[in-house]
This record gives structure tokens, C-alpha cells and sequence, in this order.
């Protein structure tokens, strides 16, 4: 594609020299000159023709000199380049012009080598600050997307607490910020029956798009199978079976699923590979959950799994979250660690489990899912 070329000059010699000049580079279709003798009949045609990439105006004219041309082109909303032409001496207008935005100057009498290579030049600034805008466009594009996509990521996990008002058997919150629009990281919790709580956190390899459509999956599908009564292990087996033969290897996930029995504070759970668990009791000390369960899910559709078991006094609580808390660093540069995380639940554990989750995320001054 031809770059078009405003020339504005009131010497009417200087349009029959260019033409001759670049006869073969405009027959060949490299240059397209346009002329003005003036600037005001070139805002005319610049109004007209946005195709125009480049002006070489002119600082001497009658109707409009190139300085007050100059201050009307950076009025509009072009991304076009001007070069100033003017006589050699005249520095001090050359200055004023290249103060008000001139891309580059030329003196007269013009050599065309040097006009030429100005021109070249001028282009490859042009075609620049194209590609930097057709990014930024882009990228606003991609921040649009990504922001109606957090939506409805968020929108696909439990947002209202206390999500069980009638139930005075249990407490349960959750609080997920994401380190960047879309991740991987996820909760869920719903009743099995009336009876049963299932209860679940995840943490997908990866962050952005990729990790966020890999979470979806294995929520939905541990989801599915949960609701059906199966056991912990069982639920993290299927996941694992179904994105193993599904995914290409490259993603995984690292899952707790939990069964509560609200009526007797029985909680079987299997850990796929995540971190521990901590249990706060009502009275005593804190404790981590015991290991069991396997491996990551996602990779191999022959690994095993196992439930692991505890159980809940009344008043006890379990704190379930990813390492997007205890990795978290503070604005001093220092990580959140197990330390951090043990002492924040210490302070805030005879709280309400909401408050006991704030209190964590205050505590780490960082991201926090949990």
C-alpha cells in the first residue's frame, strides 16, 4: 500500500519537481503525492482524505503559513507526521515548528536525496506509531474481554453469604481475588442433602485464559459427580480420569474435596495434591490435616486416590486455601509464609468464620484465595 504524501507549498515549480522525481516510485505505486498551496486548502483536504499519512509544509505562505498549520493538525485526531520545509537560515521558525510537534525539517533549496530519505524516515515513524496504536486497540480489546470474562468467572462461584440463612449447623464463607483478571484458582461448596455439606478449592497450573477454561471444567465436573452422593475419593478419581484423557498433558490441577456431616462434625475428604489444611479448634491447638489422598489431577488417568478423615467439635473450624496466600509478599518484600498464615489464624480464630477469613487476608496484605 502506497504511502500518501501531503505536500503544502505555494511554489507551484516544486509540485512539476516532485512528480518528475518519483515518477517510477509513484507509477510503481510506493509514493502518492497530494498538493496545497496553502495551509488552509490543506486542512481542506486532510478534513477530506484521511488517508493521508504524511505533510511537508511549508513555513512561508500566504492564507496560512505552516506554523499555524502545524498548530491546527495537532488539534486533530490524526496518526499522520509533519516535516517542515523552510529557508536555511531560518532556524528560529524551524526551532518554533519543532517545539509544536514537527516530526523533522528541511531547508531550501531542497535536495531530493535528503528529501527522500527524510521522507523514508518519516514513513517507518508512521507505520511505528500505527502498530503501537492498532496494539493499544487491541489490547483494550483483550482488557474488555478479560473483564466481561472475571465476570462471569466470579459470577460462576457462591457470591452470596451466608449462602444457607435457614442453617444454624454450620458457618462457611470464601474469598477469591485473583491475581489477574482470569485464573485458575477456585471454590465451590453445595449440599449433597440435607445431612451433608461438600465443600471444595482448587489450583490450576498456570494462570490467565488457559488455567480459567481448565478450572471451569474440573469444577463442573466435580460438581456433577458430588451431587450424585459419591465419595471424596471417588469424585477426585472421575475428575482426574476425565481431564487426563481430555487435556494435553501441560495443565493440571491440585484439589480438596470435603464432605461434612453436619451432624456429627465427620468431615471425609481427599486431597489431590493441594497443601494442607488447618483445623482451629474451638479449644486447643491449631493443627495441619493429615496427607491424604494422591496425586495432582489432571495428568495420568491411572492414579489413585484415598480419603483421609477428621472430625469437628463443635465450635472447630477448617481452613481450606491455595498458595496464593502463603506466597503472597507484604510491601517490605517479606513472604506471608506458613508462619504468617498460622499467626493471622491464631488471632482471628475465635472469630466468625468470616471475619476469620478477612482477618487472613488483612493479615498477608496481599492476593488471597481462600
Amino acid at each position: 500500500m502506497a504511502f500518501k504524501i501531503l505536500v503544502v507549498d505555494d511554489e507551484p515549480d516544486l509540485e512539476l519537481l516532485i512528480k518528475q522525481r518519483f515518477r517510477r516510485k509513484i507509477r510503481d505505486g510506493g509514493f502518492e503525492f497530494e498538493f496545497a498551496r496553502n495551509g488552509e486548502e490543506a486542512l481542506s483536504k486532510l478534513t477530506s482524505d484521511e488517508s493521508i499519512d504524511i505533510v511537508m509544509s511549508d513555513i512561508n505562505m500566504p492564507v496560512m503559513d505552516g506554523l499555524t498549520l502545524l498548530s491546527r493538525l495537532r488539534e486533530m485526531d490524526r496518526l499522520l507526521r509533519m516535516v517542515i520545509v523552510s529557508a536555511y537560515g531560518d532556524m528560529q521558525n524551524i526551532r518554533i515548528a519543532m517545539n509544536r510537534g514537527a516530526y523533522d525539517f528541511l531547508t531550501k533549496p531542497i535536495d531530493f536525496e535528503d528529501f527522500e530519505l527524510t521522507l523514508r524516515k518519516t514513513m517507518q515513524e508512521v507505520e511505528s506509531v500505527r502498530a503501537g496504536h492498532q496494539a493499544r486497540k487491541l489490547l483494550d480489546a483483550m482488557e474488555s474481554e478479560l473483564s466481561v470474562a472475571n465476570r462471569i468467572q466470579q459470577s460462576m462461584l457462591p457470591q452470596t453469604f451466608p449462602p444457607f440463612p435457614e442453617r444454624r449447623d454450620f458457618e462457611i464463607y470464601a474469598q477469591m481475588e485473583p491475581a489477574r483478571a482470569v485464573g485458575g484458582d477456585f471454590f465451590d461448596f453445595f449440599l449433597v442433602d440435607n445431612e451433608h455439606l461438600g465443600f471444595v478449592i482448587g489450583d490450576v497450573s498456570g494462570k490467565g485464559v488457559p488455567s480459567a477454561l481448565f478450572m471451569v471444567a474440573a469444577r463442573t465436573l466435580l460438581r456433577a459427580t458430588a451431587t450424585q452422593g459419591a465419595s471424596a475419593a471417588d469424585c477426585i478419581r472421575y475428575v482426574n480420569n476425565v481431564l487426563a484423557r481430555q487435556s494435553d498433558g501441560m495443565m493440571f490441577v491440585t484439589l480438596v474435596y470435603g464432605i461434612l456431616d453436619t451432624r456429627n462434625g465427620q468431615v471425609d475428604y481427599c486431597n489431590a495434591g493441594h497443601g494442607h489444611s488447618w483445623v482451629f479448634p474451638a479449644h486447643g491447638e491449631l493443627r495441619k490435616t493429615a496427607d491424604e489422598g494422591g496425586m495432582i489431577a489432571g495428568l495420568y488417568d491411572f492414579a489413585k486416590y484415598e480419603c483421609g478423615s477428621l472430625r469437628l467439635e463443635p465450635g472447630d473450624g477448617l481452613l481450606l486455601y491455595t498458595d496464593g496466600v502463603t506466597e503472597a509478599f507484604n510491601g517490605d518484600g517479606a513472604m506471608f509464609g506458613d508462619d504468617g498464615l498460622r499467626a493471622a489464624l491464631e488471632t482471628a480464630a475465635r472469630a466468625p468464620v468470616e471475619e476469620v477469613v478477612k482477618g487472613i487476608v488483612r493479615g498477608e496484605s496481599g492476593r488471597a484465595h481462600v
